[in-house]
C-alpha cells in the first residue's frame, strides 16, 4: 500500500478496476470521435438542414451547462445552494457529457484543486520534462491521458458530503440512464425532425455523438490549455491561468486563475465583461429565487488576492476555502 498516496486521498488502481476505468476511458474517448466522423461525412452530402446545427446546439448547452453549474459550481464547490429537484436536474445534465458519475466527478475535480498542479494532482501539464516535447507530453495527460492513469481520487476521502446527499447520491446512482437519455433523446427529436432511419442516425451523431466530442473537448482543455496559457491576474499556488477562448467554449470555466483565487465562487468572473455563461445564468436563476446564497468574493477580499503574496493576509474568506 502506497501510504504517501492514502494520506493524499489517493487510490492507487490495480487489477480488473484499473482495466476498467482504462476501457471506460478509451470508449469515451474514442466513439465520440468517431461520431464525428460521421458528421462530418454527413455534412459533405449536402443533406443536414439547420435543424440538426440547433439540436447539436441545444444538446451541446445541455451537456456543458450541466457540468459547469451542477457538477462543478453546485456539488464540488458548494458555491450556492438551490433546491434538491432543480439540484437534480442539473446533475443529471452534467450526467449526459460522460465525465463520470457524481461521486467520481467530485472526488477528482476536489483532488486537482488540493494538489493543483503537484504530483497528486490528477491531470496538471506541468508536471513533465521542458521543451517543446515535455510540454507536449503535458498537454496530452492534462486533456485526456490522466484517464488512463492508475490514480483515483478516493470518494470516501473527498467526497462525503455528497453521499449524504439523497439528490445527489440519487443521480450518481442513475448515472447511466442519464447518460444514455442523452443519446436517445437526440435521436428520437431526429426522427422527429425527419421520419426516418437517416433522421433517427443524424439526431444521434449530431445531437449526441458530436456534441459529446466537442463539448467535452472543450471541457478538457480547462485542465490542459488553461494550467499552461493565459493570463493570471491573482497569485495562486499553481499555473492556473484565464483563458478566454477555452471560457467561451466551457461556459466560464477557462477563467481558471480566477477560479483557483476564489474556488468557492459561483462565478468565474469577477468582472462582469469576462465569458461567464454559466455565472450569467446563475445570476438570472438567483433573480428569481431558484438558486440563493451565492457566494462571491467581497471587494477587499479579490483586491487583497492581487497584492504580491508577502501583502496578503494568510487566510481568505472562511466561505470561499474548500
Amino acid at each position: 500500500m502506497n501510504t504517501t498516496a492514502v494520506a493524499k486521498g489517493i487510490r492507487i488502481l490495480e487489477g480488473s478496476a484499473l482495466t476498467q476505468r482504462r476501457q471506460v476511458a478509451l470508449l469515451i474517448m474514442t466513439l465520440p470521435f468517431l461520431g464525428t466522423l460521421e458528421a462530418v461525412r454527413l455534412l459533405a452530402t449536402g443533406t443536414v438542414s439547420a435543424t440538426y446545427f440547433a439540436l447539436f446546439l441545444a444538446m451541446y448547452f445541455v451537456h456543458m451547462g450541466g457540468v459547469t453549474m451542477g457538477l462543478h459550481r453546485l456539488a464540488a464547490h458548494r458555491s450556492f445552494r438551490t433546491s434538491p429537484l432543480m439540484a437534480g436536474i442539473l446533475t443529471a445534465m452534467g450526467s449526459t457529457a460522460g465525465q463520470g458519475p457524481v461521486l467520481f466527478w467530485v472526488s477528482t475535480h476536489r483532488a486537482h484543486h488540493a494538489h493543483s498542479d503537484t504530483e497528486w494532482d490528477p491531470h496538471s501539464p506541468n508536471l513533465h520534462r521542458g521543451g517543446f516535447w515535455g510540454k507536449l507530453h503535458g498537454f496530452w495527460h492534462g486533456h485526456m491521458g490522466w484517464m488512463l492513469s492508475d490514480k483515483s481520487a478516493s470518494w470516501a476521502h473527498y467526497a462525503r458530503d455528497v453521499m449524504d446527499d439523497r439528490m445527489l447520491m440519487y443521480v450518481h446512482r442513475t448515472y447511466f440512464v442519464w447518460l444514455g437519455l442523452g443519446l436517445v433523446l437526440p435521436t428520437l427529436i431526429g426522427y422527429l425532425i425527419e421520419p426516418s432511419m437517416l433522421g433517427a442516425w443524424k439526431g444521434l451523431i449530431f445531437g449526441g455523438a458530436a456534441r459529446m466530442f466537442l463539448a467535452n473537448q472543450s471541457a478538457w482543455l480547462v485542465g490542459s490549455l488553461s494550467h499552461l496559457w493565459g493570463g493570471r491576474p491573482f497569485r495562486t499556488r499553481d499555473q492556473s491561468a484565464n483563458n478566454w477562448l477555452v471560457a467561451v467554449l466551457a461556459f466560464g470555466e477557462g477563467l481558471q486563475n480566477n477560479h483557483h483565487a476564489f474556488p468557492s465562487c459561483y462565478r468565474h468572473s469577477v468582472r462582469w465583461w469576462e465569458p461567464d455563461l454559466s455565472g450569467w445564468i446563475l445570476m438570472a436563476l438567483r433573480s428569481v429565487n431558484l438558486v440563493w446564497d451565492t457566494k462571491f468574493p467581497s471587494a477587499e477580499t479579490i483586491a487583497r488576492a492581487r497584492m504580491p503574496v508577502d501583502d496578503r493576509t494568510t487566510s481568505r474568506d472562511k466561505d470561499l476555502e474548500r
